[in-house]
């Protein structure tokens, strides 16, 4: 086993906190909202569950992204979560190939959730929430959402990111621990 120490750089103190963070593995979600030629979204790993009572969950969107003030006026959004088939999804929501707004939509298969928000049906999870509440911290906006509609997709593997790329999970012969 090999162990790399970070040394802090006095110049740079978020060097070891964002070496630490690729570390974690994260689910890859896809936040739409918006209605229209106003509608827009982004990709997103910063997805957790808040509270099963009552339920809700937090994404956190840095304030400088152009989906952050959509987000707020809507008043809505729709977490998608990705299966390992939907990596060009992904790819588009970063908007790494110049897509913006309603183009990030392109080549791909939507549908209309509750909230006005849009739900692709070959996602894991589609989880339809309103906006409760808005914390600004730091150079983020976590968002509490709570769920209006949920679907789910049998049997799909997740798609994962991890030290700065994609990744699927392996198949397993035998499940390690059960909760």
């Amino acid at each position: 086993m090999t162990v790399a120490e970070v040394i802090p750089d006095p110049t740079d103190e978020t060097r070891g906190f964002k070496t630490a963070m690729r570390h974690l593995a994260a689910a890859v979600s896809v936040v739409t909202t918006g209605r229209g030629e106003s509608r827009t979204g982004l990709t997103a790993t910063s997805v957790t569950s808040l509270s099963m009572d009552p339920p809700a969950l937090l994404v956190c969107l840095n304030r400088q992204s152009s989906v952050s003030s959509v987000l707020l006026e809507h008043g809505a959004f729709c977490i998608n979560v990705l299966a390992s088939d939907q990596l060009h999804i992904a790819e588009h929501f970063t908007g790494r190939d110049g897509s913006r707004g309603a183009a990030r939509y392109r080549d791909a298969t939507w549908q209309q959730m509750p909230s006005g928000a849009l739900g692709n049906p070959g996602a894991l999870a589609l989880i339809d929430c309103e906006l409760e509440e808005a914390i600004d911290r730091h150079s983020h906006t976590i968002l509490i959402g709570r769920p209006k509609s949920v679907v789910i997709r049998d049997r799909a593997e997740p798609l994962l990111y991890w030290h700065g790329a994609y990744r699927m999970l392996s198949s397993l012969d035998r499940v390690l621990t059960t909760a």
